[in-house]
């Protein structure tokens, strides 16, 4: 896992939210629903997005608009939908919307809906500063109609299956911002040992030493956070102890990742920020890591509040 996007974050924040999407139905569909979706990524390769934020709903979640109205055997879904990775090609999508406006995160329920269902368009492919390679686009509903038998789980659950899921989605992130770093850091290295300056070797100067003293350091404390946070994972736990290291590994591989990829540019100097090498790119895709999935101001937070509740 710690080699996710070591050359490109597209990769990675792809293939994270593809993972969590499958992570939705593996965890909390019912077994005609797993096996309908397992025989489309086996048989036809599909792909899945996640479908929650909204342009006036990002940190907030439980303040999502779109609405689902159920209608006879179908749900009649309306709404806006922004900033979703995978939209370009996803195959399907868990998409939350709100059952009950007025009960807030116990009123949003999540549903399955396929690529073509009727009433559901696509934005224009977003232009990003970073992840140029993965597809992020709008997405509307008007009037799209699923099947009642696409609710995932039950009406109001939806709130606690993003929850839970997004401890695991955190941790593909925090692999994701380490992959990220240890790209960077070996090109560093790399460059510090080959590039000659007043006779000698950058990596001979105590300032460069220091750097990557510091990015090692770093490197390995966050490898070590999602080891220990993969254990609570494949305990299948999901308590609040899970969710606190969830955070905690997301947050600090993330900001270490900035860290070490904004050192990394700066060993390369000049090169550094020419696109002929690959630190820039991975400067501009370790700033993603710090948004997506909870901000980092978000994981501090929940790092916060659940310390506080339990001392």
């Amino acid at each position: 896992m710690e080699e996710l996007s070591s050359v490109d974050g597209s990769v990675g924040i792809s293939f994270a939210t593809h993972t969590t999407g499958l992570y939705f139905i593996v965890d909390w569909g019912s077994e005609r629903q797993k096996e309908r979706y397992y025989q489309k990524v086996v048989q036809e390769g599909a792909y899945f997005g996640v479908v929650l934020t909204e342009p006036d709903a990002g940190s907030d979640a439980a303040s999502i608009k779109t609405r689902a109205v159920r209608s006879g055997e179908k749900y009649l879904i309306n709404g806006s939908k922004i900033f979703i990775t995978n939209a370009g090609y996803a195959h399907v999508f868990l998409v939350f919307a709100s059952t009950e406006p007025g009960k807030r995160d116990k009123g949003i329920s999540a549903f399955i809906v396929d690529r073509d269902v009727p009433g559901l368009s696509f934005g224009k492919e977003e232009e990003k500063m970073a992840v140029v390679g993965s597809s992020t686009r709008e997405l509307s509903f008007d009037n799209a109609e699923v099947p009642v038998g696409n609710l995932l789980d039950e009406e109001g659950n939806g709130f606690k299956i993003v929850m839970t899921e997004f401890m695991k989605s955190r941790l593909l992130v925090a692999s994701m911002a380490l992959g990220i770093a240890r790209g960077a850091f070996d090109e560093a290295v790399k460059y510090a040992k080959e590039r000659i300056q007043f006779g000698k070797s950058i990596s001979e100067f105590q300032g460069v030493q220091f750097m990557i003293a510091d990015m090692a350091m770093n490197i390995e404390v966050a490898r070590r956070m999602i080891y220990t946070t993969s254990e609570y994972i494949g305990h299948k736990r999901a308590d609040k102890e899970m969710a606190t290291f969830a955070a905690m590994a997301k947050c600090f591989a993330s900001d270490m990742a900035m860290k070490v990829t904004t050192d990394a540019v700066q060993i390369l100097g000049g090169y550094g920020i020419m696109k002929e090498y690959h630190v820039e790119r991975m400067m501009r895709d370790a700033k993603v890591t710090q948004i997506i999935e909870g901000t980092n101001q978000i994981q501090r937070i929940i790092i916060a509040r659940n310390v506080l509740s339990s001392q």
